[in-house]
């Protein structure tokens, strides 16, 4: 049990206000033991939480009670540099957080030649921790590449090979669909972040990226967003993603640009 605080807010209005529920059903949450602070189990309706400091999670997903910060999905599209201001006059992410009152920034980055899944948040905690080299958030990718790619490299990008920045292996790496005679579609998953690293593991496998979308960060599927679009994280989403954030992760070692 998670000590008494003698003062803070009480914990289910804190919860309502973090749009988990009602208060009256955050309260029944607390009572059938479905909430914890900072790890522990907490089942008095009497307990105050520091909204500040206090980590709380409900049925094992976090809870955000900072309801200040914004959690944004992006379909970045091609040709769009992952920074807020590019001194090369190319176009950057100003053009879709423009729209948004809070004063948003990208968790980690995707080169100007990628497309797909990027987060924007106002949250710098949640960011520091998702795109630090050392935490190694899962990513899949669908890359359309040249040639017809055998399950010869689909073993080698499994079962891993040096580059000339180290040793690298994929998940997770399969073919989708049929290949035509000249191209082919690849889903490969990899926790590494380093610099244009789907890009060269194909390349080094003999079959040079075509196209490259990033359809998974985490928890988060880009599904039917649209190239362009941006949407807020929804509840279930946001806990998933702070979830993950708060677990233990090994520190593999990789950058931040894919």
């Amino acid at each position: 049990m998670t000590p008494e605080r003698s003062d803070g807010e009480r914990l289910h209005k804190v919860l309502a206000a973090a749009g988990v529920a009602s208060r009256r059903v955050c309260e029944q949450y607390i009572v059938e033991g479905r909430v914890s602070v900072n790890g522990s189990v907490v089942t008095e309706l009497g307990s105050r939480v520091d909204p500040a400091v206090d980590l709380v999670a409900v049925d094992g997903q976090a809870v955000q009670l900072d309801v200040s910060k914004r959690y944004v999905m992006l379909n970045k599209p091609v040709g769009v540099v992952s920074s807020m201001a590019d001194d090369r006059g190319q176009r950057d992410l100003r053009e879709f957080t423009a729209a948004y009152e809070e004063r948003l920034f990208n968790v980690g980055r995707l080169d100007a030649d990628t497309s797909g899944l990027l987060i924007l948040t106002n949250d710098g905690d949640l960011a520091q921790v998702l795109a630090h080299p050392s935490f190694g958030v899962e990513k899949t990718y669908i890359a359309t590449v040249q040639g017809v790619v055998y399950p010869a490299a689909l073993k080698k990008l499994r079962e891993g090979f040096d580059l000339e920045d180290g040793p690298i292996r994929a998940d997770k790496a399969r073919l989708i669909g049929e290949p035509s005679t000249d191209r082919s579609i690849v889903e490969i998953t990899l926790h590494s972040g380093r610099n244009r690293i789907v890009r060269r593991m194909l390349d080094a496998v003999g079959h040079p990226v075509l196209d490259l979308v990033r359809r998974q960060f985490g928890p988060l599927h880009l599904g039917t967003l649209g190239s362009g679009q941006s949407r807020d994280l929804g509840k279930l989403e946001l806990g998933q993603l702070l979830t993950l954030a708060r677990e233990p992760h090994p520190s593999p070692s990789s950058d931040t640009l894919d």
